[in-house]
């Protein structure tokens, strides 16, 4: 550990020693704003929620290329990746995907249980992101169920001000030591190109398609062609290879007082999965060979939205979002002769998850045309019509079902912005959400904004969200001779309240550092959590109920420093998780354990040469949760629960680029992953298909190198 320090420190000051005397602070900046939990548009400062902003500049610096990626340098953000579905999902707050709202442009993202919680962040690309915004906390009021814990914007690219625009980008990376171009296409390989055109002041175009191919990550394993008669279990890959196109379409119409966008989203995907077992296959005349049965799953999803804001008569703003969206996942079985290496036969697709989401989201303001009063009416619908195929897990009452369901949510939604003097600003608001599966839902938020000083500002923030349950929560049906868990079709959506203090000041010195210091304390509870539940000892039988509780309380701090070309952000935080599990037969200690983060970015560039030296650390410490642990010799003994460990790791990235040609072209080299991270010990959870070897958690595919050339037309 001590290594590291001393290895952020020396690259730290090299930046800092470095840093420019010419002042450019006068020079022009636009005021940055945000939409999250907006009722317009508007400054961050004058946002009454606490918004974070990852900006494209950011997300270019840190040459990544998933929004996954990206996120996991956000402090109290951790992605969690699944090495049998390939997804990485958003940890926050301690609390999983299911619990955190991803949003594009303001519109849940369709996933495979639902619309947006549980949506793997790896679909998600970033060369068309203009920022990410994030709001921690409970956001039930403004984006109704399962923004627990809080949301993820992704704000698109939209405007662009020359005539003609175009940006292609080719990036090489090694995945550990794996790379080849040529022979055996190891590493990951990404081709980007962005078109745009501004057919005039008011019409604009843009279209862009990105390539991404992983060639997986052989980390304990030797890759798909290995074999051993012993079948020692070491043929395939810790990460499994992955292939994804996405692409882009969209049309803009500005005049005026209004505003229309409509966007098409395309993505398709393919995942190898190959399986570590073979099997003897005698194939006559004595003759025998090796088969492993493998598989490939593939993804299709179609996003279709629409955004219009106009004004209503001369005063009353309208914001209304329209979306169509499908995702359908596929899995295609085969049988692969491992000593000759070819196939022996392959299976027809079957689909095994389906969502057909209709969305519609409206609000209108400025009913009163004041700047003192404002208040918004809306209302939110959506049709989710959900499949599940027995053949993947499961279903139904008999077993082995597929499960069609239906369920329509409709929500209406009123808040009250009343900006009671120069320094004073509140927000009240309520929710009330309708549902053909479940009981009528109520959420509430109340938010208050204090202008301490010219430079200071405090925000209150309180907010309530429920969690609905997933299709593997009520349907799951698992009988055999080890297993009998049940899905349970009565659970209730969770509920969950948050309440967090935000303090923020800016200040700029005599020598032209500007400087911004933050700190913030939240406190979040989710009630009626939903768990496996013994409801039989003999017989061992497992059911889902509405019995756990959990609660964090999470304090943070950060300073960001800027001075001509270098920027310099460093925060830390510490978060403490009480759980109240409970298996029927007994409960856990609700005791509070608290682990700490850190993270620090570092960018400068030289005045001259226009050289970008770009440095990101996060540091993640010792977690402790308390994890049941049964008896395997005895059925009948309920088990204890115990403290189990997930270790500390950190991450360091480190990027240097250079433009040339007056920046129209910019070549980019770095290292990923310095400290050479693969897997961390964990005893909360054992291993399983989803991850390591038992008690070993996969995070990353070790130390990377990466080369990237971009070109602008």
């Amino acid at each position: 550990m001590k290594k590291k320090v001393l290895s952020i420190l020396s690259l730290s000051t090299v930046l800092w020693i470095h840093a420019q005397e010419k002042d450019t602070l006068d020079q022009k900046k636009i005021e940055e704003v945000v939409i999250t939990g907006q009722y317009m548009q508007q400054s961050i400062n004058k946002s009454i929620y606490k918004v974070e902003v990852i900006d494209a500049q950011q997300i270019k610096n840190m040459a990544v290329t998933t929004a996954a990626e990206v996120l996991n340098q956000n402090l109290n953000i951790l992605i969690e990746p699944s090495r049998g579905s390939g997804d990485s999902s958003a940890n926050i707050m301690g609390l999983t995907g299911e619990y955190t709202k991803i949003l594009i442009d303001n519109i849940p993202v369709v996933s495979d249980q639902g619309m947006g919680n549980l949506v793997d962040l790896t679909k998600l690309n970033v060369n068309n992101i203009e920022r990410i915004e994030i709001v921690k906390g409970s956001m039930g009021v403004e984006y109704g169920n399962n923004a627990v814990a809080g949301v993820i914007n992704i704000i698109t690219k939209k405007n662009y001000s020359k005539k003609f625009t175009g940006i292609a980008s080719l990036q090489e990376e090694t995945v550990g030591k794996d790379y080849d171009w040529f022979k055996k296409g190891n590493g990951r390989h990404i081709q980007f190109l962005n078109l745009g055109y501004k057919i005039n002041d008011n019409w604009t175009i843009a279209a862009d398609i990105n390539h991404n191919d992983f060639q997986g990550f052989k980390g304990r394993y030797n890759g798909y062609k290995y074999f051993s008669e012993n079948n020692d279990g070491l043929r395939g890959y810790d990460w499994q290879p992955k292939d994804q196109l996405t692409t882009n379409a969209s049309i803009r119409y500005n005049k005026n007082n209004t505003t229309f966008y409509y966007k098409v989203n395309f993505l398709t995907e393919k995942i190898n999965v190959y399986n570590p077992v073979i099997e003897e296959l005698y194939v006559g005349g004595g003759n025998r060979t090796y088969i492993a049965n493998d598989a490939d799953y593939k993804t299709k999803r179609w996003i279709h939205q629409f955004n219009i804001q106009t004004k209503i008569g001369s005063r009353i703003n309208y914001n209304g979002d329209f979306s169509y969206q499908t995702q359908e996942r596929k899995k295609q079985e085969y049988q692969y002769d491992v000593p000759n290496r070819q196939e022996l036969s392959r299976g027809e697709d079957f689909t095994y998850y389906k969502s057909e989401v209709m969305y519609s989201r409206g609000m209108f303001s400025n009913f009163l045309d004041s700047d003192q009063v404002n208040f918004q009416i809306g209302y939110e619908l959506d049709r989710t019509k959900g499949f599940a195929s027995g053949e993947i897990g499961d279903f139904g009452s008999t077993g082995n079902d597929d499960v069609n369901r239906t369920i329509f949510n409709y929500a209406n939604f009123l808040s009250a912005e009343w900006n009671v003097n120069s320094w004073l600003s509140l927000r009240p608001g309520v929710r009330l959400a309708l549902s053909n599966k479940f009981d009528s839902q109520y959420n509430y938020s109340a938010t208050a904004r204090f202008k301490t000083t010219q430079n200071s500002d405090i925000r209150l923030v309180f907010g309530s969200a429920n969690r609905f349950p997933t299709y593997d929560e009520l349907y799951t049906y698992m009988v055999d001779n080890n297993h009998d868990i049940r899905g349970n079709e009565n659970l209730k959506p969770e509920t969950g309240y948050s309440a967090g203090i935000f303090w923020d000041y800016t200040t700029a010195t005599v020598d032209n550092w500007k400087f911004n210091f933050s700190a913030s304390g939240m406190y979040l509870d989710v009630k009626d959590r939903i768990e496996s539940v013994i409801i039989s000892n003999s017989p061992l039988k497992y059911t889902y109920l509405n019995v756990d509780n959990y609660k964090s309380l999470l304090f943070g701090g950060s300073i960001t420093a800027k001075k001509g070309d270098l920027s310099f952000n460093a925060g830390v935080s510490v978060l403490g998780i009480s759980q109240g599990l409970n298996t029927g037969n007994i409960t856990s200690p609700d005791d509070y354990n608290f682990y700490a983060e850190a993270n620090l970015a570092a960018n400068y560039t030289l005045p001259y040469t226009q050289t970008l030296f770009a440095l990101y650390y996060k540091y993640t410490g010792t977690k402790k949760m308390f994890t049941h642990q049964v008896n395997a010799q005895d059925p009948l003994d309920p088990g204890q629960y115990v403290l189990g460990t997930i270790d500390d790791f950190s991450m360091l990235n480190f990027t240097v680029s250079q433009p040339f040609f007056n920046n129209h072209l910019e070549l980019s080299a770095g290292i990923k992953n310095i400290f050479d991270v693969s897997t961390i010990r964990n005893t909360v959870q054992g291993g399983d298909g989803h991850n390591a070897a038992a008690n070993q958690q996969n995070l990353f595919y070790g130390r990377s190198y990466f080369v990237r050339l971009n070109y602008n037309f």
